[in-house]
């Protein structure tokens, strides 16, 4: 009972719900080997030793030792030790202290710190188990105590026996596999069922992720538009803020200009009014300094006068009349003379100038002008157009940019266009005109692949400039219109044929091509660029589906794509020429399908003719011209005369496949119920019989091995093989001598049995 008591207790303070405990030997065990050294080994030798020697001190201890050696095995047993020696000497090393109030861990001495943290721990854990009332042993519970110990010890410190502690994982989270449409997240199945998506609508993860992935492209597509539109937008606004600073410097070139011409007038008027005022002056000053000279003379004459008759007067009367009597008449004549003569002239005493000058008004008619001609400017000169620039139109629009070389001031341009005249007299056509400000503009609601003629004027307040010289654009052309029905393929490349689209020639195409169902290769576009005709045999990767697109190109730039076309590198693909068709025959719509009915057969033959079948009723198939391995089925009916192989496109059209040097066939025809196979070549046949009619006929042209080998597909039975050499390249060839149908499989691959051949 005290046993079974005990063994409860074990269980109830066993290690934690949350961890698992494994051997050491399940990780590393040459690392726990490193951590035993030999001095342990030596040890617990000496224990066992001294074990054996207390044996004969006395039979309780010897059988509380076999009850503890049983009860060791048993904890080994059940924790998968029974390989772990060590392990369980180990314990036998520690058994006789297990008398003692506490419970030392085993080897005392340690190396490093980590070692000596663990023994303080396992003390710890000992001194625990002795508060809780395992501290006296007796010897009826020191199997169950020994048995708490070990597990308590080999929980919480299993450093001391190099097991691994390893937390409990948590079941992991199943993965989601379908997406809720409505919580716009990803679940899984069982929650639409139970949870709260039961009413939501859920798709599979794939599904989501290719319509999050189509979202994210046409957002990233919205993007790229966005900022295609605002770099032009930028461009745009960068152009008019260079056409204001050009504006800007031209008015402030002007102004100035303006400026220096008025002050250099005013200097001019300036100095004109001073130099007359000067002339004037002068003038004044002279006319009174002669004046003031004639003043003098007339008074120094006066004086002179007045002074000799003075003194004529003052002599005596006697002697004035005996002594000078005779000299006294000449003198008194004389000077009585000049005194008349003095006193008749008359003498200008008024001032011959007036010293106020005359008021000055000055004409500022000019500057008047000058500056009125600040606010009148001249009308501008002719602008200069440039030439077209590559790229820079798209199929309804062009981008036109003229310049300005003088410094007239411009408030505005007229843009004039008109398309270019044809050939056809007396018709007129029509004119745009536009008016812009900038020195540039695109003109929209154009003809695709089209020539225009442009000519640009400038406007200001003073009129019209003259016209510039006209310069011709070309809108880019119209996209291309790919011809699916004659797209011809093989493993290794593709032909691809095209309309224009476009009344007017072009100068080249360009064929881009994607890879289809690829997402490595997704968005990867491969360009052949320079194409000069309306067709182009492009070398593929076989086993591969391409979405192919054509545009066409001019000097104004490249068209938009072409509606796309998917053709497939799995053998060989073409369709019938209805071209050759014998007029008796009918081809399906989509050109793999012979019909001959009989309601349609005319009693008469067509006349002959170079390009279609006229005696054989025979059609011939459009092949891609690559060498290699090409490869066809023809599915027949056994009871139907018919004619299957190939020949060259000049073969003659007024005999019989087979009856020439430039086909080889394979013939059946059916009569009285017996079936005739010939394989026909300038009208020699080997003798050859089949035994059980083909109903699906296998076509294999080798360009390489110079070989043309027909089966029976059904039974991938080999019929017959030509060995022929076609310096050129070749063409299916099919024929009907009887009302029937033949129908054509073709862009499949190669079986097996025929690669043997």
């Amino acid at each position: 009972m005290e046993e079974e008591s005990g063994e409860e207790l074990g269980l109830d303070r066993s290690t934690p719900k949350d961890f698992h405990f494994y051997h050491m030997d399940l990780y590393d065990s040459e690392d726990r080997l490193q951590l035993f050294p030999e001095e342990n080994t030596r040890r617990r030798k000496e224990v066992v030793q001294a074990e054996r020697a207390n044996e004969s001190t006395g039979a309780g201890d010897g059988k509380a030792q076999r009850d503890l050696q049983e009860e060791v095995e048993e904890l080994v047993h059940l924790y998968g030790l029974e390989d772990d020696h060590e392990l369980g000497d180990e314990f036998v090393e520690n058994m006789p202290r297990m008398g003692v109030s506490e419970y030392p861990p085993y080897g005392m001495k340690r190396r490093d710190p980590a070692r000596e943290q663990r023994d303080w721990r396992l003390s710890g854990e000992a001194t625990e188990a002795e508060d809780l009332g395992f501290g006296g042993w007796g010897s009826a519970g020191q199997c169950q105590d020994l048995r708490e110990v070990y597990r308590y010890t080999h929980g919480r410190a299993s450093e001391e026996y190099e097991c691994y502690v390893i937390p409990e994982e948590e079941d992991e989270e199943e993965a989601a596999d379908v997406f809720c449409v409505t919580c716009k997240t990803p679940i899984r199945a069982f929650q639409k069922v139970f949870d709260e998506h039961k009413e939501h609508e859920v798709i599979p993860l794939n599904e989501a992720l290719e319509s999050a992935k189509d979202e994210i492209h046409k957002n990233m597509y919205k993007l790229e538009k966005q900022i295609i539109d605002m770099e032009n937008f930028a461009n745009h606004l960068e152009e008019v803020f260079i056409t204001v600073e050009e504006n800007f410097g031209k008015q402030e070139q002007n102004f100035e200009s303006h400026y220096n011409e008025i002050l250099e007038t005013l200097a001019q008027k300036y100095e004109e009014k001073i130099q007359a005022l000067g002339e004037k002056k002068k003038e004044k000053v002279e006319a009174l300094y002669e004046q003031l000279v004639s003043c003098g003379e007339n008074l120094d004459t006066c004086k002179e006068l007045m002074e000799t008759i003075e003194e004529m007067c003052h002599e005596e009367k006697v002697d004035f009349i005996k002594v000078k009597c005779p000299s006294i008449l000449i003198s008194v004549s004389f000077y009585t003379n000049r005194l008349g003569k003095f006193l008749k002239t008359k003498t200008d005493v008024e001032i011959s100038t007036q010293p106020d000058f005359e008021d000055q008004t000055l004409d500022f008619s000019d500057v008047e002008q000058l500056m009125g001609s600040i606010n009148t400017i001249p009308a501008p000169s002719a602008p200069v157009i440039n030439p077209q620039t590559p790229n820079s139109a798209t199929g309804s629009s062009v981008r036109v940019c003229w310049s300005l070389y003088s410094d007239d001031t411009v408030e505005s341009y007229q843009l004039s266009y008109r398309p270019v005249q044809d050939s056809s007299p007396g018709k007129d056509q029509a004119e745009f005109t536009m008016t812009i400000k900038e020195t540039y503009c695109s003109v929209t609601d154009l003809v695709p692949n089209t020539q225009y003629e442009f000519w640009v004027t400038a406007h200001n307040r003073a009129g019209l400039s003259p016209s510039s010289e006209r310069a011709v654009y070309v809108t880019a052309p119209s996209p291309p219109i790919i011809k699916t029905k004659e797209i011809r393929s093989c493993e290794e490349a593709v032909l691809i044929c095209w309309e224009s689209g476009n009344l007017n020639p072009v100068d080249s195409y360009t064929v881009e091509l994607t890879q289809a169902e690829s997402p490595e290769a997704s968005g990867v576009t491969e360009s052949v660029v320079g194409i000069p005709t309306c067709e182009s045999l492009v070398q593929l990767q076989p086993g591969q589906s391409y979405v192919i697109y054509v545009r066409a190109l001019n000097t104004g730039g490249p068209s938009t794509r072409s509606e796309p076309a998917t053709v497939h590198t799995i053998g060989s693909y073409f369709r019938l020429n209805k071209d050759t068709c014998h007029p008796w025959l009918t081809i399906s719509q989509d050109g793999l399908t012979i019909l001959r009915s009989e309601r349609s057969t005319p009693t008469k033959e067509p006349p002959p003719s170079d390009t279609h079948f006229t005696r054989c009723v025979a059609v011939m198939g459009n092949l891609i011209p690559v060498r290699g391995h090409h490869y066809w089925e023809v599915e027949v009916d056994e009871h139907l005369d018919y004619t299957v192989g190939v020949a060259f496109e000049d073969v003659p059209k007024q005999e019989d496949l087979g009856a020439n040097c430039l086909s080889w066939c394979m013939r059946h025809t059916f009569a009285s119920s017996r079936h005739k196979y010939e394989f026909l070549h300038n009208r020699t046949t080997p003798d050859i019989r089949i035994t059980v009619p083909p109903k699906k006929i296998g076509i294999l042209l080798d360009y390489e091995n110079s070989k043309l080998s027909f089966f029976n597909v059904e039974l991938s039975q080999h019929l017959y093989t030509f060995s022929c050499q076609p310096h050129k390249f070749v063409h299916p060839c099919f024929s009907l001598e009887k009302p029937g149908c033949l129908k054509i499989r073709n862009g499949i691959s190669m079986p097996k049995h025929v690669t043997f051949y």
